[in-house]
């Protein structure tokens, strides 16, 4: 039986503190699109994205550059506009595909983090409805990547936030589309607030699948339940703290630097890892989820925030993300509390091992102090 619980908390500690490391890739990459009509079936197409892809454009072609010299002037350039080329389109249903030449690359004027390459494209030999289809180029930035479709010449932005501004997030007349949606039929209007709501219902479970410093937290608290009662109020607790404090933060009303919340989730995680070593009661432990699930909120934000929320969507979005939240949150304790008991009943004769609360105490408290020093990114 000690060999078994050895073998157990190896285990922990390796999914703990392995997920710390694994958690800092937590940015989704942004790229957007301008597809401006120009008369006759022909399209100006504007696709911006970050500098920093450039990287991942080389690397894909690194195998065929060969003795390329790409110090040459538009080398780089012509690279980058074919690798647009080749994954972006304008179709019809039946998936043909409207031909299309580089117009240009080079730095986006308004924003110095991105480049831009422009896209003349003729569908003028293209029957049927117009598709816009990105979603090669999602594909190349990984499965975390967002991309923000605007229609129609760039208008007055005067009224805009800056994050609608720079592109983080979409403005009225646009819409953030994600690897697997459909492409988008150019003779209609864009999604509505409701149509929008899935994909953020959905990227509510994935932040907390994928959110190791919030599951750290939820399992540091519920290491010694035994009994249904008390989790219940730890999860009702956090869920009521957390959902005021998102909405906050996702409706612009209050806002906290990332760091300062990021330093509060680790000492949060560290925090409740700690106090298992100091007592067993579970029954008022709804009290520390309550505060500090205020903190989470703001974590949960972030995530909400970094998607980009339309004005006009904002009630079915901050909805939709935060049901999607506690779908999550309840998934990880339905899996986690039964393992528990299934474990007590098969090794300690039915009772919670102080040791092994401990052993996962120490492996959460490892990962909350990693996440102190290196924060996620």
């Amino acid at each position: 039986m000690a060999g078994s619980l050895r073998l157990f908390a190896i285990i922990l500690t390796f999914v703990f503190c392995g997920a710390a490391g694994e958690a800092r890739a937590h940015t989704a990459d942004i790229s957007s699109s301008r597809i401006v009509p120009e008369g006759g079936g022909r399209y100006r197409v504007e696709v911006g994205f970050l500098g920093a892809d450039i990287e991942r454009i080389f690397a894909e072609n690194k195998s065929t550059l060969g003795d390329v010299d790409l110090t040459e002037p538009g080398v780089i350039e012509g690279m980058i506009g074919k690798f647009i080329q080749q994954r972006v389109d304008l179709q019809n249903e039946e998936g043909q595909v409207c031909p299309s030449k580089v117009g240009s690359v080079g730095e986006d004027p308004s924003n110095p983090y991105d480049q831009k390459a422009v896209l003349h494209v003729d569908c003028s030999g293209v029957s049927g409805q117009i598709f816009y289809n990105p979603f090669r180029l999602l594909e190349a930035q990984g499965r975390r990547a967002k991309h923000l479709v605007s229609i129609g010449e760039k208008g007055d932005e005067s009224q805009l936030t800056e994050a609608q501004k720079s592109g983080r997030e979409p403005a009225p007349g646009q819409v953030m589309i994600f690897p697997g949606d459909a492409p988008i039929d150019l003779s209609k209007p864009l999604l509505t607030p409701w149509q929008l709501a899935p994909k953020f219902f959905s990227a509510g479970v994935e932040h907390i699948v994928t959110g190791y410093d919030h599951i750290c937290f939820l399992i540091a608290v519920i290491l010694w339940a035994t009994r249904a009662w008390p989790v219940v109020k730890i999860v009702t607790a956090f869920t009521i703290s957390h959902s005021i404090t998102l909405s906050l933060a996702a409706l612009q009303i209050v806002d906290i630097p990332s760091r300062w919340t990021e330093i509060a989730i680790a000492l949060s995680i560290v925090y409740v890892a700690l106090e298992n070593f100091f007592t067993r009661k579970v029954e008022g432990r709804w009290r520390d989820t309550f505060f500090f699930g205020f903190v989470h909120g703001f974590g949960f934000a972030s995530g909400l925030i970094e998607m980009g929320v339309p004005q006009r969507a904002i009630v079915p979005a901050l909805a939709s993300f935060n049901i999607g939240v506690e779908v999550g949150q309840i998934g990880v304790v339905l899996i986690v509390v039964p393992s528990l008991v299934l474990i007590d009943k098969r090794f300690f004769n039915g009772e919670r091992n102080p040791r092994l609360v401990q052993i996962c105490s120490a492996a959460v408290a490892c990962a909350g102090v990693y996440w102190l020093f290196f924060p996620m990114a």
